[in-house]
C-alpha cells in the first residue's frame, strides 16, 4: 500500500510554493447550476488561473525544490503534451536550472512558445510514447532530472495542496470530481481530501479514448494502452503507474467515462453558462455530471476540479461545441 502525503507535509510543502504559486479562488457555478437543473449546489476550483494556466507546477516545482546542487546544475528534462512541459520549464527558472524538454509534434504552438518563454529547449517527437522514451534517453545521455508528468510521492504532495485549498474554501460538499489523465492530479487531491473529509466521495473522469487508469483499477494493478485517442490531450497518458495508480486506488470511489463530443458539449456550456474558454481536459468535469454523473450529483454539494487551459483561440474554435445541456 502507498504511503500518502501527510496532512503536515502538504501544509508545509503549500508554505514552500507560496514564493512563487498562487491560492487559486473557487466560485459558485450558479449559472452552471441554472443550465443542469438538478437541485445541485456546484463550486468550481479554477485552477486554469494557476501560474502556467494550469495546476502542473504544483508537481513540478514540489520536486524541482527536493533537487540537490549537483542536480540543479545538471538540469531537469520533462515529457507532456504541453501542459507538464510549461510547469517544468517554469519551475527549472523558479530554481536556476536549465531544461530541456520534450513535447508531442501536434502541441499548439502556443504551448511550445509557453515553454521556450521560460527559457526551456523544446524537443518535438511524433507521439506519445515517442516522447516518452526520448526524455529518458535525455536523462541517460545528459544526466538531467527526469521530472515525471505524473507519478511520485513529491508530484502528489504537490498536487495535494490543491484538495488541502479545497478543503479550506469549501464547507462540508458532498462530492468531489476530478480529472484522471496520468492520475497524478487526482492521486493527491483524493488523498488529502479523504483524511480531511473521509466521508466525500470522490470520482475521477478519464477520456474514452485514454482510459487507462479505469482499465489499472479494474485489473488491480497498473495498465498500459497501446494507443491514445482522445481531443484532451493533457489527459492522454498511455499508462498508469504504481503509486498514482495505488492512491487513486484506495481514494477514488469511481472512474467514470467521457466522450470526444461530451467534451465538446461540455466546453461550450462553460462558455456559454460561465464564459470559461477552457481546453478538453479542464471541462471533463463538467461533462461528467452533463452525463454520467448527472444522476449522482441529484441534491447534492459538488466541487469540480477546473484542471487548467492552455489553448489557443484556433484550437479553441475546433474543438468547442456550443450545445444546451
Amino acid at each position: 500500500m502507498a504511503a500518502a502525503p501527510s496532512i503536515e507535509e502538504v501544509r508545509q510543502l503549500q508554505g514552500e510554493l507560496g514564493q512563487w504559486l498562487l491560492e487559486t479562488p473557487v466560485m459558485r457555478c450558479r449559472n452552471l447550476e441554472h443550465a443542469l437543473d438538478t437541485d445541485t449546489e456546484i463550486w468550481g476550483k479554477l485552477e486554469f488561473l494557476q501560474q502556467t494556466g494550469t495546476f502542473k507546477p504544483r508537481g513540478a516545482l514540489s520536486v524541482a525544490l527536493s533537487l540537490n546542487e549537483d542536480q540543479r546544475a545538471a538540469g531537469i528534462t520533462a515529457v507532456s503534451a504541453g501542459n507538464h512541459a510549461i510547469a517544468a520549464s517554469f519551475a527549472a527558472r523558479a530554481i536556476g536550472a536549465s531544461a530541456k524538454v520534450v513535447m508531442i509534434g501536434s502541441a499548439s504552438p502556443a504551448r511550445i512558445a509557453a515553454a521556450e518563454g521560460f527559457g526551456a529547449e523544446v524537443v518535438l517527437c511524433e507521439n506519445v510514447h515517442d516522447a516518452f522514451a526520448m526524455a529518458e534517453k535525455i536523462r541517460d545521455a545528459e544526466g538531467r532530472f527526469l521530472i515525471h508528468p505524473f507519478e511520485g510521492p513529491k508530484v502528489a504532495a504537490g498536487t495535494a495542496t490543491v484538495g488541502l485549498e479545497i478543503c479550506k474554501q469549501v464547507d462540508d460538499f458532498d462530492i468531489l470530481i476530478c480529472p484522471i489523465g496520468g492520475g497524478g492530479l487526482c492521486a493527491g487531491i483524493s488523498s488529502i481530501v479523504r483524511q480531511l473529509k473521509p466521508g466525500c466521495m470522490i470520482y475521477g473522469v478519464e477520456p474514452e479514448g485514454a482510459n487507462s487508469m479505469q482499465l489499472s483499477i479494474r485489473a488491480g494493478e497498473p495498465r498500459r494502452l497501446d494507443a491514445v485517442n482522445t481531443i484532451a490531450d493533457s489527459l492522454a497518458a498511455p499508462y498508469a503507474l504504481p503509486y498514482s495508480f495505488e492512491l487513486c486506488r484506495q481514494n477514488v470511489d469511481d472512474v467514470v467515462l467521457v466522450s470526444d463530443a461530451n467534451l465538446r458539449d461540455a466546453m461550450g456550456l462553460l462558455f456559454s453558462a460561465m464564459k470559461f474558454s477552457v481546453e478538453p481536459a479542464c471541462a471533463a468535469t463538467t461533462a461528467a455530471i452533463m452525463g454520467p454523473l448527472r444522476n449522482t450529483i441529484r441534491g447534492k454539494k459538488v466541487v469540480l476540479v477546473f484542471c487548467g487551459s492552455n489553448i489557443d483561440h484556433t484550437t479553441y474554435l475546433m474543438q468547442a461545441a456550443i450545445t444546451q445541456c
